[in-house]
């Protein structure tokens, strides 16, 4: 056995167990939406659903408590860790719970494993949630802003505005805010979170009368979508009276599933989170971030696959505890 392989089981037997937390019997992997349980059809038909009952618990419980959520995800990562809705629903409740950086490794997996941006604004604010605006910044403009759905070019738009605050660049962050989707005489399910959004920036820069106009825009929005749930990314447009609200029920609700907010992990990444020592996780760049989560993946394989991955996983698994080290130093601002 190589020294690498002997370090790999050692730190392997030092993880801390952990135990599935009780689900009700009212949860049943059909809670999920349609998209979710196409990705868990790759399971066999008992894992499946022991993965998806984890997943919809996570979904109904992560705004009351975001913690036990994580810990649902946890368990559905433990038996489902190369399924991108897992992984990606890992990366929201560790972001939910304040640990940026595991959110960030996470959602740097999710998009290899998926190919999608989707989860492209929430990439941006964990940089900032580990004091790296900068980074977060370069990462926004990474990506063609066209090539994205509006939802998330809004989402976007947002965080971008958000690491200009950071960095006190008070009138970028309005421009940040000033894209399309900034149209007081329609309303979408995001249009709310900008207006409101475009208010605070404009407080934040005195001036406050069109501050409060735009409050006053993002409530009624807000009122004109707020009737409708719905788990499809179809969101119809609304025509808003400036002077009074527009009463009509068409709004996309979105809930944790429904904002690709399916999770997911797998076991040794949420393990690795909990072991790793302080290091300093800003000189890391995405690729090698990406290949220790793969790494991760063969790492955390049951048992029985231990034996078999052989000395390719023994090797990935030490990758992937020196990239844990190098993301612990960058833990989340409170």
């Amino acid at each position: 056995m190589t020294e690498e392989q002997r370090m790999q089981r050692e730190l392997r037997s030092v993880r801390p167990r952990h135990d599935d937390p009780e689900l009700p019997d009212d949860i049943t992997s059909q809670d999920l939406d349609r998209i979710a349980r196409n990705e868990l059809k790759t399971l066999s038909k008992d894992n499946a659903e022991a993965v998806g009952r984890h997943l919809a618990m996570a979904a109904r419980v992560i705004e009351e408590d975001p913690e036990l959520a994580h810990r649902h995800v946890m368990s559905a990562a433990r038996r489902a860790g190369r399924i991108a809705v897992v992984r990606e629903s890992l990366a929201i409740t560790a972001y939910a719970t304040g640990d940026f950086a595991l959110a960030l490794r996470e959602l740097r997996t999710y998009r290899r494993i998926s190919g999608s941006n989707d989860q492209l604004a929430l990439m941006v604010d964990s940089e900032r949630g580990v004091g790296r605006p900068d980074r977060a910044l370069e990462l926004g403009r990474s990506v063609e802003r066209a090539s994205l759905p509006a939802s998330v070019q809004v989402a976007l738009a947002i965080a971008m505005s958000g690491a200009r605050l950071d960095l006190g660049e008070t009138e970028a962050a309005l421009s940040e805010l000033e894209i399309p989707q900034l149209n007081p005489k329609t309303a979408f399910s995001y249009s709310a979170e900008l207006f409101a959004a475009y208010a605070e920036v404009l407080g934040e820069l005195g001036r406050d009368d069109e501050a409060e106009l735009w409050n006053e825009r993002a409530e009624r929005a807000d009122a004109a979508v707020s009737g409708e749930t719905a788990f499809d990314e179809t969101m119809e447009i609304l025509e808003i009276d400036e002077e009074e609200s527009d009463e009509e029920d068409d709004q996309h609700d979105i809930d944790f599933d429904d904002d690709a907010t399916d999770v997911s992990d797998d076991e040794f990444a949420g393990q690795a989170a909990d072991d790793a020592p302080d290091d300093d996780a800003a000189d890391e760049d995405e690729d090698e971030d990406d290949d220790a989560a793969d790494a991760d993946e063969d790492a955390a394989a049951d048992d029985a696959a231990d034996d078999a991955a052989g000395a390719d996983e023994d090797d990935a698994a030490v990758s992937t505890d020196d990239e844990a080290e190098h993301d612990a130093e960058a833990s989340p601002r409170g």
